[in-house]
């Protein structure tokens, strides 16, 4: 581990290193200098070290490296400096989506560069083996091989800063924005598994948070702030996993969102509330929960009517269609019917948890417990308003599917309308929240539901049916759907019939004449029959009751009129109130807040200062009883030598408290002494102020009366001066009206004078203006028009000089090419002359290692003859060396011979020894030439 005495040291070094290839090593240096507890206290240079050391961890893709200096770093600014972490993480996140867009785009090019160009020539047999070896395609290795590492460490990324952003209360909104960005990464690549897996992360971090109350840096969820930004993550992951259709998934996040809202115990902004409904609605209609859905589909059109203050009459009636139609699609009949206890125990859990998701309250007491059933959610809809608000069409539907008795033309009449129905709807213009609603969805289960209350309609008034006429009248579905069906609702219970093949019959229960079934089909019967006969004979006194009843209905409308004014006003201020209410609930839960804390930090001051001021007192305290006993025995000896008398305590017996029981009574005997003389003294002032007062009431009394005759003659005085001033400012108002009334005509002929003049005057400017309008639009086409002519001229110009360029850049290119080949040329006969030249050294080489053999050779010869020809002989190879010199001195044709050997003559001496630089140190050990280096 490498240890730098400043960290500006490592960051120079970890450049260095990277400049020579070794990013390992420079990566290993900067991570010991971050995780080292010598540089725990934040400074500048750490964060630059911090944005090298994530850049070198992004190329490397070294995610453990990045997560680990974050820590570190996190440790060292948390209390210092956050926002540096803060660019830090940003600048992570930052380069790692970079890298991943950068190798997507590089996968991309690299696919679009190995397409085949010619489509009739064969696959090469490489290709082929690769392809079944592997069995995959072009665009899977690419991915696989440049796409899937980057893509990994991207989501190690988010995962990492998820991680480190968890509890941190001064990077919440870094939190969000993180959980955001991992949304939409998923999002955008469908990565499901990587949702599910963030979902759960975000999940276990709340759930932490709740769990360890105790951390120094917590986020605090009762902040107004905190909460919003917990809500907008929770509604972001909703949204996303409906556009992943994860609906599991979107469920469990719309309990997240339940369970944060009654963990705070506040309700979110009314917008957000929409979001919530609209989800549900999609999660329940998927999962076939239609009566929950139904219900949400309640909510959501409260919330829109009661604070969208911009939704328009036509999304309002689409809406409230799609409540009715929602309602309308729940089946008639319960399914819990008939089904085993551990199954209504299922059932009672999921309906708890469903009616929660949808504010709804289920009492657990059975005397007072609401039910979420079709009848109780179809008398809501008449008792909102929301029947007022639907389509003609839906409210024909509902009152023919729910009121009319219609066995035989039934489906006659419904199908029409789900015709009509299933081409409605569409994109919402004002709901942003509920940007589409389709109705023909509910096209099916209407269907359904006609067939149900078909088949029991007949039931009521056929014994026995023919399944070719029961067919004829469902046209819906074939006969074996229509059975399936009606096996479902015998199941339940809500039809009693029975199918024979073999007979081609369909037979309902047998019903007696007398039952409520019949009964009630007859007193309908007589109803119709009765309207039918009114309508045919209306009665002769009709006119009359119209008559009657009119002057009182325009009363009645303007009564109803002002009744729905005052409401709506009611109904505004309401929501005023509310708003102004939850307002003032959130400044007085932050002022709570603020209180609480400040309330803590002044009772730990005060705990610090009573502490210090309770060893003050036990300093001090030793200090005063050594002078309490000192104090009292001074006190006792000048009291008692004052009054002579014997002291009552004796000295070595005296302390403080004695003394302090001595000057209590001494007080006690003279507060008494003084209350005596209190008492007297108040007794005789008491006397004398009831005297005083006896004397006073009868004068008192005489004021008064005399008092009450002045103020009465001084009313009556006023009083007449105020009718006498009333009736001449009476008198010398009807003189001016009189004066007035004169003049009114003129003032009428005045005006209309003056209206004609400003009339005329209007026109006149109208029509300058609409000429002016029309000069202008003349100009701006003759400018729109000469434009178009110099863009024309200026592309024609520009295509010119760009053919131009290009000749210029084909010929430099061809005049390049051809420098080339002559410059190769050239190279070429260099490297063979160089060749040759090569060969020739190595000949002459060859020789002298020839010639030097032979003469080491002859001289072994001679000096076996005898010792006296020693001399002579050695002469030879001194000759021999003379001559080699001389060869080797003279120049040869193809080795350079430096000048000043050139020039040296033939019988000159030679350089001496210690020149290290002559010619006769890089001699043989023979004495022969040195092997040329050229």
């Amino acid at each position: 581990m490498s240890t730098f005495a400043k960290p500006e040291n490592a960051l120079k070094r970890a450049e260095e290193l990277i400049n020579v290839g070794q990013k390992q090593d420079a990566l290993q240096a900067l991570h010991d200098l971050i995780t080292s507890k010598r540089y725990r206290a934040w400074q500048k240079p750490l964060e630059k070290i911090m944005f090298k050391y994530i850049e070198l961890c992004v190329d490397m893709r070294k995610g453990r490296y990045a997560k680990d200096g974050l820590i570190q770093y996190r440790i060292v600014c948390q209390q210092v400096n956050v926002n540096s972490l803060e660019e830090v993480i940003k600048h992570f996140m930052h380069l790692s989506t970079e890298r991943a867009e950068v190798a997507r785009t590089e996968a991309q090019a690299l696919e679009e560069a190995l397409d085949v160009e010619d489509l009739e020539a064969d696959k090469r047999p490489e290709d082929l083996m690769l392809s079944y070896v592997s069995g995959e395609k072009g665009k899977d290795r690419s991915d696989r091989e440049l796409v899937t590492p980057w893509f990994k460490f991207l989501w190690e990324t988010y995962r990492t800063v998820l991680e480190i952003l968890r509890n941190n209360s001064k990077l919440e909104n870094l939190y969000a924005m993180t959980a955001h960005r991992a949304f939409q990464f998923c999002k955008q690549y469908k990565r499901t598994t990587e949702f599910r897996r963030l979902c759960e992360i975000i999940r276990n971090h709340l759930s932490n948070l709740n769990k360890y109350k105790d951390q120094r840096d917590r986020t605090d969820l009762t902040a107004p702030e905190s909460l919003q930004l917990y809500l907008d993550t929770r509604f972001e992951q909703l949204k996303i996993a409906t556009e992943l259709e994860l609906w599991q998934e979107a469920f469990r996040s719309v309990e997240d969102i339940h369970g944060l809202m009654c963990m705070v115990k506040k309700t979110p902004k009314p917008s957000l509330m929409v979001v919530y409904y609209a989800k549900l609605t999609e999660i329940f209609w998927t999962s076939g929960s239609h009566l929950y859905h139904a219900y949400a589909w309640l909510k959501l059109f409260l919330l829109q009517k009661n604070f969208n203050k911009n939704l328009s009459q036509k999304d309002l009636q689409t809406i409230a269609s799609s409540v009715v139609l929602a309602a309308l699609s729940v089946l008639p009949y319960d399914h819990t019917r008939g089904a085993s206890h551990l199954e209504l125990e299922n059932e009672k859990e999921r309906n708890m948890r469903m009616s929660n998701l949808i504010n709804f309250n289920l009492d657990p007491k059975p005397e007072s417990r609401e039910v979420l059933s079709r009848s109780a959610l179809l008398s809501q809809l008449v008792s909102k308003g929301v029947m007022s608000c639907v389509l003609p069409e839906v409210k024909d539907l509902y009152h023919l599917l729910e009121h009319e008795f219609l066995p035989l033309d039934l489906s006659l009449k419904v199908q029409p309308l789900l015709n009509k129905i299933s081409k409605l709807g569409g994109k919402l213009a004002s709901a942003s929240s509920v940007p589409e609603v389709q109705l023909s969805k509910y096209v099916l289960a209407l269907e359904k539901l006609a067939t149900l209350r078909l088949l029991q309609q007949a039931s009521q008034v056929y014994q026995t049916m023919t399944i070719e006429s029961l067919s004829q009248m469902i046209p819906f579905f074939d006969f074996s759907v229509v059975e399936k069906i009606s096996v479902d609702a015998v199941k339940h219970k809500f039809l009693t019939m029975k199918v024979d093949h073999m007979n081609g019959a369909v037979s309902f229960s047998i019903l007696d004449l007398e039952s409520d079934t019949v009964r009630n089909h007859l007193t309908a019967l007589a109803e119709s029959l009765n309207k039918a006969r009114s309508m045919i004979y209306p009665p002769l006194n009709k006119a009359s009751k119209i008559e009657d009843t009119l002057p009182g209905l325009a009363e009645l409308v303007e009564k109803e009129h002002k009744k729905l004014l005052a409401r709506k006003t009611i109904i505004e201020q309401r929501k005023e109130e509310q708003e102004r209410q939850l307002l003032e609930k959130e400044r007085e839960e932050e002022s709570k807040r603020l209180q609480l804390q400040k309330s803590n930090v002044e009772a730990e001051q005060k705990r610090l200062a009573s502490e210090l001021e309770k060893r003050k007192i036990q300093r001090i305290q030793k200090e005063i009883e050594e002078r309490e006993i000192e104090e009292a025995k001074a006190l006792l000896q000048e009291k008692f030598s004052k009054n002579k008398k014997k002291p009552l305590i004796e000295g070595d017996k005296l302390t403080k408290q004695a003394l302090m029981e001595l000057a209590l009574n001494e007080q006690l005997r003279e507060k008494q002494e003084m209350e005596k003389k209190l008492l007297k003294l108040s007794k005789q002032m008491d006397y004398l102020e009831r005297a005083k007062r006896e004397e006073a009431a009868p004068l008192i009394e005489s004021a008064y009366q005399q008092r009450l005759v002045e103020e009465q003659l001084l009313h009556e005085h006023e009083q007449q001066l105020e009718v006498e001033l009333s009736r001449q400012r009476h008198d010398g108002d009807l003189q001016e009206k009189k004066r007035v009334a004169r003049v009114m005509e003129n003032k009428r002929i005045f005006q209309e004078s003056l209206m004609s003049h400003r009339q005329s005057e209007f026109e006149r400017l109208r029509k300058e203006r609409e000429e002016h309008f029309h000069q202008i639009r003349l100009a701006r086409k003759q400018e729109r028009l000469a434009k178009r002519k110099m863009i024309f001229y200026l592309r024609s110009e520009e295509e010119r000089l760009n053919k131009l360029r290009e000749e210029e850049e084909a010929r430099k290119l061809e005049e390049s090419e051809r420098r080339r080949k002559e410059e190769s040329e050239r190279q070429a006969k260099l490297d063979e002359m160089a060749e040759k030249q090569r060969q020739r050294e190595q000949e002459l080489e060859e020789k002298e290692k020839l010639r030097r053999h032979q003469i080491l050779a002859g001289e072994a010869a001679r000096s076996s003859e005898t010792p006296l020809a020693r001399p002579q002989a050695e002469a030879i190879p001194a000759a021999a060396a003379a001559t080699a010199a001389a060869a080797s001195a003279a120049p040869a044709p193809t080795k350079y011979v430096p000048r000043h050997l050139r020039e040296k003559p033939a019988g000159s001496a030679p350089a001496p020894a210690t020149d290290r630089w002559r010619s006769s140190d890089r001699r043989g050990p023979a004495g022969g030439a040195s092997r040329p280096t050229w």
